[in-house]
């Protein structure tokens, strides 16, 4: 018995995917350059320390504001009532979600008249060079079940670059810590070139993980190319076997069942 001779569900993703995830993508990137544009991107962060904010352990604190202004901005881009990005619907998932926010958009296609995607939020420091360069995306099989579960899943991975400093407020006479988002970008992880992706068998099933987020190629592919991808990520691992593999392949309906 090998990986090749399986009785794989093979995912058949829409004709129009590949639109859907530009859209998607270049939408989500657009509403981030205007709140840039508008000045909307500051983080102000109010302490009683007189000497500022631990700025060599900032990076440790930085994903949950950043995460939390994004999900704002896109609230604001939402509520906007010129509604110009065409967002009918955003969500702030609990913190166990495989992803920080879930958008809905309205968009005509041939069989619906909308898409969805799911967004994870990566922040990184512009002053701390190796902050954030390899984060972890999520449990190899989560994703790998998300994509045979909906073949049309849309998994965008949002990095937000961020600088800290702080500045005196006048009244208090204390510091005040100012969190600014610089720049952005959005990939859709099924797009990421393969050398881009990489696994680490720690904690579970593993973790599939980005191997630099500044510095990454775009490669289109169908779901069902994603999934071999992952799958082969996992088996060159040195930590993991085949017999393992089967084991999620069962457990997760990766295959057909003979029953």
């Amino acid at each position: 018995m090998t990986y090749e001779t399986q009785n794989f569900k093979i995912p058949n993703q829409s004709d129009d995917y590949s639109e859907c995830s530009h859209f998607v993508t270049t939408t989500i990137e657009a509403i981030i350059k205007e709140a840039i544009e508008q000045e909307k991107n500051k983080i102000f962060i109010n302490t009683n320390l007189k000497f500022g904010l631990p700025m060599e352990n900032i990076n440790k604190i930085a994903g949950p504001f950043v995460e939390a202004w994004a999900a704002q901005t896109f609230y604001d881009a939402l509520e906007d009532k010129n509604n110009k990005y065409q967002l009918i619907n955003v969500e702030a998932v609990e913190r166990l979600h495989m992803a920080d926010i879930i958008l809905q958009f309205q968009k005509q296609r041939k069989l619906e008249s909308g898409v969805t995607a799911e967004i994870d939020v990566k922040a990184t420091s512009e002053d701390i060079e190796s902050s954030g360069k390899s984060p972890n995306i999520t449990s190899y099989a989560r994703i790998r079940t998300a994509y045979i579960e909906d073949s049309d899943y849309i998994f965008v991975i949002l990095s937000l670059k961020h600088r800290v400093y702080s500045k005196r407020n006048k009244t208090t006479e204390l510091m005040d810590g100012i969190m600014e988002v610089v720049s952005y970008n959005a990939y859709d992880l099924k797009y990421l070139s393969s050398s881009d992706i990489s696994y680490n068998p720690a904690l579970g099933t593993g973790q599939i993980q980005i191997r630099d987020i500044h510095y990454v190629e775009l490669e289109e592919r169908t779901t069902w190319e994603f999934c071999q991808l992952l799958d082969q990520k996992y088996l060159q691992s040195d930590r993991r076997s085949f017999e393992q593999w089967l084991e999620l392949a069962n457990k997760n309906g990766w295959i057909k069942s003979d029953d």
